[in-house]
């Protein structure tokens, strides 16, 4: 059976417990409350949504679980009724095969939302060892293999001086999201690929399937540590680590907890509001949530809660989603996302 979760509550395999409910569960039918999956990045701020929702409107507040945007993106398009999400939170764009599965199993439109900007933020804890970040210096120190005179092979580094003569003599310990993380994915493409591909040795390699290898894979021997969704409790752990320890995770979670923690410039470039809403940081990238038209008459409020997250009061200035960290979108694309959501316009395939 389902098991309900009150917002903002930890829960532990909740991929799981929804696949169990997948299978057990009995024909569609109303009920009482919305369902939402998805994004850790999202999280928080759907949370909010949801509590304001429910002051505002008399409406349950909606069940919100961090199961990761690969995973809700999947439990979003597994089919119709009760025991299948309603929507889902993403911390990218769903993808033409994400769409395609979707299709596949008959769920009717998808209403694509944009709702705002993030930063995929690396931060060590307040006063730690400040390290020189380099989307090169992330590859070589992050990859799985490594080439090495034409071959690759398994990474050698375990100090970051390993990787920058000019970094400090400090272990590679890095706490990230699960392969489940649209994070993780975009954290792969911005800053794996781009440094892969702007290595040396990368360009020397005859073979792209090689090149692909060495660019898009992290390493599993305990150096890059996979923490889980909720990014909370990398921040918990970077606040009591030593020495060189970083964390990722978005800009909410930094913004939220800048008295014991601080970010780290990637290629020179800070996150802030401004460099993450003009695209200059190298790890900028926009915020959606999905929602199955098909669930509208299933689940009560849908509407109103798309009215609530694109509200003046959450992503206005001074807005309470502002407050916690999101980048709000430029007024052209906000009334793009409202005319959206009031119409709900089914997305194309991307």
């Amino acid at each position: 059976m389902f098991r309900m979760l009150r917002i903002g509550s930890p829960a532990v395999a909740i991929a799981g417990a929804m696949v169990v409910a997948m299978v057990a569960g009995g024909p569609a039918q109303a009920r009482d409350r919305i369902r939402i999956v998805g994004s850790g990045t999202v999280f928080p701020f759907t949370s909010a949504v949801g509590d304001a929702f429910a002051r505002r409107t008399g409406f349950k507040a909606p069940v919100v679980e961090a199961t990761g945007t690969v995973a809700g993106l999947r439990l979003l398009c597994a089919g119709v009724g009760d025991r299948y999400p309603d929507l889902s939170n993403a911390s990218r764009r769903m993808t033409a095969e994400e769409f395609d599965r979707c299709a596949a199993h008959q769920i009717g439109p998808i209403v694509e939302v944009r709702i705002g900007y993030d930063g995929i933020v690396i931060a060590t804890r307040k006063g730690g060892t400040a390290l020189p970040l380099t989307s090169l210096s992330l590859w070589r120190a992050l990859s799985a293999r490594l080439p090495d005179h034409g071959f690759l092979v398994d990474n050698p580094n375990r100090r970051w001086h390993d990787v920058d003569p000019e970094a400090p003599d400090l272990p590679i310990e890095v706490l990230g999201p699960p392969p489940t993380s649209g994070t993780r994915e975009v954290f792969i493409e911005r800053v794996m690929h781009q440094g892969c591909l702007a290595a040396p040795e990368v360009q020397a390699l005859e073979s792209e399937a090689t090149r692909e290898q060495a660019c898009g894979h992290l390493r599993e021997d305990g150096v890059y540590i996979e923490a889980g969704e909720y990014y909370h409790l990398i921040v918990q752990r970077l606040a009591a680590s030593h020495g060189g320890a970083i964390g990722i995770f978005g800009f909410s979670y930094y913004d939220q907890n800048r008295t014991v923690i601080e970010a780290l410039p990637v290629d020179g470039i800070a996150p802030t509001p401004a460099t993450i809403a003009s695209g200059r940081y190298p790890l900028a990238r926009p915020l959606f949530i999905y929602v199955k038209t098909a669930h509208l008459t299933l689940a009560p409020g849908i509407r109103e809660l798309l009215g609530e997250y694109l509200s003046a009061d959450a992503v206005g200035p001074g807005g309470y989603l502002t407050e916690r960290g999101l980048i709000p979108l430029p007024d052209d694309l906000h009334a793009a996302a409202v005319a959206v959501a009031t119409s709900l316009t089914p997305m194309t395939r991307p």
